[in-house]
């Protein structure tokens, strides 16, 4: 008898989450319902940041995977979810309150599957977007961000967008350090800094599902990411050449 073979990549979708029991089961029935992929989704891996709610068990009975990294932070926990990722070939990353659009992620895939980049972002600024899916301080946050980006590395995006594909040898060989809201803007730094290529397309973005944003609901909260991005910018920027 013969063994049918998949010759598509493999991936890894990676969802960090902290209390999101409101939307995490819609979040991981959509990544489950998008049809014919150019590469086969091996794991749907769910982790859960020290939720206080029921984020892991709604998550594993949508049929993901559950992984804990119980210490805080946004960065961390994206990288909790890619080394548990083992083997698979490429990363998925989008967040957990079902802003991004699974169904949206062939566009992601395609540059990178034709060997036009090594990284690609959706751009929510590019795409269409809910009312209020975007707040003031998030717009302007992603506009500063991107000047930041051209003025000391040469790139140009427009968004530092959550939904984003990556090689998984790539994105380990980056090097990443930072373990908070930096850890999207430092892999775009990172990248850049290594002369790889990177790619946005434009993707639509809907509001939050479940509520309030933990950060762009807060002013303090918002003022605190950004400086955290702004810090991640300039401490690549200055890191030793090859540093990890």
């Amino acid at each position: 008898m013969s063994t049918f073979h998949d010759p598509r990549p493999t991936a890894a979708v990676v969802i960090p989450c902290l209390n999101e029991e409101a939307a995490i089961g819609l979040l991981v029935a959509d990544v489950r319902d998008v049809a014919a992929l150019p590469v086969r989704i091996t794991q749907i891996l769910v982790v859960d940041n020290g939720s206080t709610d029921h984020t892991a068990d709604v998550a594993e009975a949508a049929g993901a995977t559950v992984v804990s990294e119980p210490r805080r932070g946004y960065g961390r926990a994206c990288l909790t979810g890619v080394e548990a990722a083992g083997g698979v070939e490429i990363i998925v990353l989008m967040d957990g309150d079902r802003s991004d659009r699974p169904e949206e992620l062939p566009r992601l895939l395609e540059p990178l599957l034709r060997g036009e980049a090594d990284l690609v972002i959706g751009s929510r600024l590019l795409g269409s977007r809910e009312p209020r899916s975007l707040l003031p301080q998030q717009i302007v946050g992603n506009k500063v961000a991107a000047l930041l980006l051209r003025l000391l590395y040469g790139v140009r995006v427009t968004d530092i967008g959550p939904f984003r594909v990556i090689r998984r040898a790539t994105l380990l060989g980056l090097g990443m350090r930072e373990m908070t809201y930096g850890w999207s803007v430092e892999m775009i730094a990172r990248a850049a800094r290594a002369g790889l290529r990177i790619r946005e397309v434009p993707v639509s973005y809907r509001a939050r599902a479940g509520g309030v944003s933990k950060v762009s609901g807060s002013l303090r909260a918002s003022a605190r990411a950004g400086w955290r991005i702004i810090g991640a910018i300039l401490r690549t920027r200055l890191a030793p050449p090859g540093s990890g």
